[in-house]
């Protein structure tokens, strides 16, 4: 009997990691879909079947280590880790900005993506044919008001994923980042401003923003190319969207 590959998948209670785990399941991986909501992830297991729910918070190192143990445990390869767990808080100006928003952005957004790497490429490698996914974003390399705090976040993880493609340079492991624009998911901008009202106009008037479904797919292509094809960076953005602070919106 042949063995199934592993795909871990973080965040994988809601938005783009719940897409991807859903989507990786059909592409015949079991998956290991991660998150702090375990409800919501049993939810998941029984409907796809071929997957394993784990209570995780990336931020917690014990945490972290408890899921390369329960990954460890199952009976497979761990091809291809997805680090999708991230987030981001408030629209203040730097000079207003609560610290303790910055502090949680980076240690979700970067330290979190650190934690589970670090943890989970060990047997990545082992694997003989590894691959790393990181979701980053296009604040990722463009800085706009109000985002401070987010895109200094993602900045780091770009950078935390550069260096790591470099050091890992003749090892059997792709290192890939997919830094998506405008995403309409149920939670980032609700999370982030903590009121619907606001949540909603950052898409209001985009005829067409992005979907969880359409970054799956990114992640679903990449992770399927033959092993020796790295996509390096994948920038994906609506029609609506030509920059960071250029979108188009009807009235």
């Amino acid at each position: 009997m042949v063995q199934k590959k592993i795909a871990v998948v973080t965040g994988a209670s809601s938005g783009i990691g719940a897409a991807t785990a859903r989507r990786l399941v059909t592409e015949g991986y079991h998956v290991v879909a991660a998150a702090r909501r375990l409800d919501r992830l049993e939810t998941f297991v029984k409907e796809a079947g071929d997957a394993t729910a784990v209570a995780c918070d990336v931020t917690s190192d014990e945490s972290v280590a408890e899921l390369a143990a329960v990954v460890a445990r199952l009976d497979g390869p761990l091809t291809l880790l997805v680090n999708n767990a991230g987030g981001a808080r408030g629209m203040d100006p730097v000079a207003q900005g609560p610290v303790a928003d910055w502090q949680w952005m980076y240690d979700v957004n970067v330290l979190g993506t650190l934690r589970v790497t670090q943890a989970l490429l060990p047997a990545l490698e082992a694997s003989g044919a590894g691959s790393v996914v990181t979701i980053g974003s296009t604040a990722a390399f463009t800085a706009y008001e109000g985002g401070g705090g987010y895109a200094a976040a993602k900045h780091a993880q770009t950078a935390l994923v550069g260096t790591l493609r470099l050091e890992l340079a003749g090892k059997p492991v792709r290192v890939i980042e997919i830094d998506p624009g405008m995403v309409h998911t149920d939670e980032f901008s609700l999370n982030r401003f903590g009121d619907q009202a606001k949540a909603d106009k950052v898409y209001a008037g985009v005829k067409e923003p992005l979907v969880a479904d359409d970054i799956a797919d990114c992640v679903a292509w990449v992770a399927t190319r033959p092993q020796h094809v790295n996509v390096d960076r994948l920038v994906v953005r609506p029609i609506a969207q030509a920059a960071q602070h250029k979108v188009v919106r009807e009235s």
